[in-house]
């Protein structure tokens, strides 16, 4: 998975471990919460792999690095995502690029790669990781809303090119979650947005893990193109 060794990610590797997954977690530049991830869970569990994904070439050595090293890819959780909050008149075409090839392209590339073992294996479940700005739209996250919004039809794209293979496409929507991310939010009122969340607080990363691990379970074979909101009721509005 990407992202895998913070947040939301770091939630996810987990979670997945906890259940006896093995995980490659991929990451960009924090090599030490990689090192600090593997030694929690253990070097058998989690194999930690420092890439960048905004590169198309990258992703596909990422998957072969990983089909090399395990034999076979059951799961692709895409979770890597960069988010600078800036007005939309700020935005420069550099920052736009490479919003979208990380949160966007990443995807793709990834997929494609990994879609090719999952086919010969007759088995497989992809997880993008979106965003509620895709649905609900930021004055400050232009860039990375976009990103989003484009893996709602990516997932539902691929959903219907592979569901006679055995492999399942499904896309979880966060809302708020008590993360690094939050961090990064220096234009939104944080506590403003979490007043407005219907259950009265930011989520938990060990619940959105939850239900990504949902989404990868062999018993999940009927959930395929669904777009899975877990947000605290967030996008419903006040």
């Amino acid at each position: 998975m990407t992202g895998g060794t913070r947040g939301l990610g770091a939630a996810i590797t987990t979670r997945l471990v906890a259940g006896g997954a093995k995980v490659a977690a991929a990451y960009r530049s924090d090599d030490r919460s990689a090192v600090a991830l593997r030694g929690a869970l253990g070097a058998d569990a989690v194999s930690t792999h420092r890439v960048d994904v905004s590169n198309a070439g990258e992703c596909r050595r990422l998957v072969a690095e990983v089909l090399d090293r395990h034999g076979r890819i059951d799961h692709l959780v895409n979770s890597a995502g960069t988010l600078v909050e800036r007005r939309a008149d700020q935005v420069t075409t550099q920052q736009w690029e490479t919003t979208l090839q990380v949160s966007l392209s990443a995807a793709f590339h990834l997929s494609q790669a990994a879609l090719t073992a999952m086919r010969d294996q007759g088995f497989g479940r992809v997880v993008n990781i979106g965003s509620v700005s895709a649905s609900m739209g930021s004055p400050f996250q232009v860039d990375y809303a976009t990103a989003k919004a484009g893996l709602v039809g990516l997932t539902r794209s691929l959903a219907r090119a592979v569901a006679r293979s055995g492999i399942t496409v499904n896309c979880v929507i966060p809302g708020g979650f008590d993360t690094e991310l939050l961090e990064d939010m220096t234009l939104t009122d944080r506590r403003l947005v979490e007043r407005t969340v219907p259950v009265g607080r930011f989520g938990r990363p060990e619940e959105l893990a939850h239900v990504v691990a949902s989404l990868l379970h062999d018993d999940a074979a009927y959930v395929t193109g669904a777009l899975v909101v877990v947000d605290g009721g967030l996008s419903m509005g006040s």
